[in-house]
């Protein structure tokens, strides 16, 4: 069993957080994946920062910019995460586009991830019936290749994902981008329970959750929540990283409720 497939047991629900590498400063994001990580996040996912990030929103598209912007690279990212696998023991999984992986190598990007302590990768534009080249290339290096499914994902989609993806399987809560919203689709708890019903590998819920009483929500149907914007939102805020931590123990403690 994997790192990130180990995360997933009775009586615990995930809490799976994000953080754009190199944002807003590589310093700062060793802090903030401390403080997720002491504040009881499951696993964190790190994102490598891309010049046309189609799904994510705003508050990541910004983060990505000023990242760039700094000169942060694949390469600088692999070495944020050396340096966090080091000081911390939460599962990392690299969020990354396919452009930047296919740039850096298939092969090499999955051998120096692996060697730097990273767990997983989710590449959200790559459907999985184009990803068996990737697929060899984590399995050779014991990566965790996690595919998304959305509201709009067909009956033979479901089962393609349920069947490739390893560690969970990432279910973007609505049609669209990234985002912290008000309040989550109506349809959400249906479509959990829609691809429920083709696998039992571990569900996660991304895209649009920010609060609590979300995460709750998601909880009653799913094993696993992702939060990103809104984190991202409360590091632009707060440079103590307090807003930070304070967030991340009010999901954890929604999730704890849960069980």
């Amino acid at each position: 069993m994997s790192r990130v497939a180990s995360i997933f047991r009775p009586g615990r629900k995930a809490l799976i957080a994000y953080l754009t590498a190199g944002y807003p400063s590589r310093e700062v994001t060793g802090k903030a994946a401390s403080v997720l990580a002491d504040s009881g996040c499951d696993i964190i996912e790190l994102g490598i920062p891309f010049s046309d990030p189609l799904a994510d929103g705003a508050t990541i598209q910004r983060a990505s910019y000023q990242a760039l912007k700094r000169g942060i690279t694949p390469r600088d990212c692999i070495e944020i995460a050396a340096k966090l696998s080091r000081e911390i023991a939460t599962p990392l999984v690299f969020m990354s586009y396919y452009n930047p992986i296919l740039s850096f190598g298939l092969e090499a990007f999955c051998q120096a991830s692996a060697r730097a302590g990273v767990d997983g990768l989710i590449v959200p534009d790559l459907p999985p019936d184009e990803g068996e080249e990737l697929e060899l290339s984590t399995r050779r290096h014991g990566l965790d290749l996690i595919y998304l499914l959305t509201p709009t994902s067909t009956e033979a989609r479901i089962a393609l994902v349920a069947e490739k993806s390893q560690g969970f399987i990432y279910l973007v809560s609505l049609t669209g981008v990234t985002g912290a919203r008000q309040t989550l689709p109506a349809e959400l708890e249906g479509f959990v329970r829609r691809v429920r019903g083709k696998t039992a590998k571990p569900l996660c819920v991304g895209f649009g959750v920010s609060n609590p009483e979300q995460a709750a929500r998601v909880a009653q149907v799913a094993d696993g929540v992702i939060v990103g914007s809104r984190l991202l939102e409360l590091i632009t805020e707060d440079a103590s990283l307090a807003s930070l931590k304070s967030a991340v123990l009010s999901l954890r403690q929604a999730l704890n409720q849960d069980t």
